[in-house]
């Protein structure tokens, strides 16, 4: 079947809690059932209940394994046997690696050049081939179509695919199977997978609950999206939320992110790295900058809602240690 055709049917098809409720039971026992923590301070400082879910916590350190192993258990016998390859920062390459490692299906990652060394490196680790490109003068997807279709590989893109999604939305109806009503939901946006399974999972299970996107102020094409109603784009953006970095929503995750995300809103470069170094410091956990954008929008006062019991997403902790000195020197950094 070609690359095409493979992508019209899954655009055809739509995610629902059926999809997202299958998809757990096929991650049991295999995907970590992450922890929810809490904290007096953070209570203190939004007047308002916080829960955690910390996604830093999953297998490959991001709650992309969840997307990606989904997607690698449902292909074929003759797709596993040929291999898989996908595009990805960083996160859902370790992923889509680690995935095919356990299910011993070949795997090949399309990876920018200045992706954090150590999502390079664990990759490679997890028994990858990584392919680096140039993200100045190289379109991402048009290359790893045209190894596709080259190799003969099935493409599992990291977000615009049901299969991802569904799995994606686990993290959500994990986090309310636990803590039940949420007045509110906070979930980082990059290409819009894990806001739409979080999104669409929140509303089966509490209707009332709102279900808000954060994304990096220099990477806000969702959020222009959301409010336009017209799909919109970003070049490149320049933010240390790798994760973010996605040119765009998908074209099954924007009308998604239309139908079940109540609002979008932005962060600054600066109020990423304060609220990283203050959740290190108040929780003890090591997550990324991507993994705080949820967090920054609520502990920077973009959102409040005082007395609310909330749920903050933490999508990842796979940054570069050797980094820190850099984000705390960058311009954009201030206390």
């Amino acid at each position: 079947m070609s690359i095409e055709n493979t992508q019209a049917i899954l655009t055809s098809h739509s995610v629902t809690i059926t999809d997202i409720k299958a998809a757990q039971q096929r991650l049991l026992g295999i995907v970590h059932h992450t922890p929810v923590i809490t904290s007096s301070s953070v209570n203190e400082r939004t007047q308002s209940q916080v829960f955690f879910k910390c996604e830093n916590f999953q297998r490959t350190g991001a709650f992309k394994f969840r997307g990606a192993y989904n997607a690698l258990t449902q292909l074929s016998t003759e797709q596993k046997k040929t291999g898989v390859i996908t595009y990805s920062s960083g996160n859902h390459g370790q992923a889509i690696a680690l995935g095919g490692k356990l299910l011993n299906i070949p795997t090949t990652v399309v990876m920018p050049e200045d992706a954090p060394p150590v999502k390079q490196t664990a990759t490679r680790a997890y028994g990858a081939e990584v392919i680096l490109y140039n993200r100045q003068t190289t379109n991402r997807e048009e290359l790893t179509k045209g190894l596709a279709h080259e190799r003969q590989l099935t493409l599992i893109p990291p977000y615009d695919h049901p299969h991802v999604i569904a799995g994606q939305g686990t993290t959500a109806l994990e986090l309310i199977q636990e803590v039940g009503e949420l007045d509110l939901l906070l979930v980082c946006c990059g290409g819009g997978g894990l806001i739409s399974g979080c999104a669409i999972a929140t509303k089966a299970l509490l209707p009332n609950c709102r279900v808000i996107g954060v994304e990096p102020e220099l990477a806000d094409d969702a959020t222009r999206s959301f409010y336009s109603k017209t799909l919109q784009t970003v070049h490149n953006p320049n933010t240390i939320a790798d994760g973010a970095r996605t040119p765009s929503l998908g074209k099954i995750t924007f009308p998604l992110v239309l139908e079940y995300v109540d609002d979008m809103v932005t962060v600054s470069e600066s109020a990423i790295i304060r609220t990283m170094l203050f959740l290190w410091e108040r929780l003890k956990i090591v997550i990324e900058p991507t993994g705080v954008l949820a967090a920054a929008a609520l502990l920077e006062g973009v959102i409040t809602a005082p007395g609310a019991k909330i749920g903050v997403i933490i999508s990842g902790g796979n940054v570069d240690l050797s980094q820190i000195g850099e984000l705390l020197t960058t311009r954009y950094y201030s206390r």
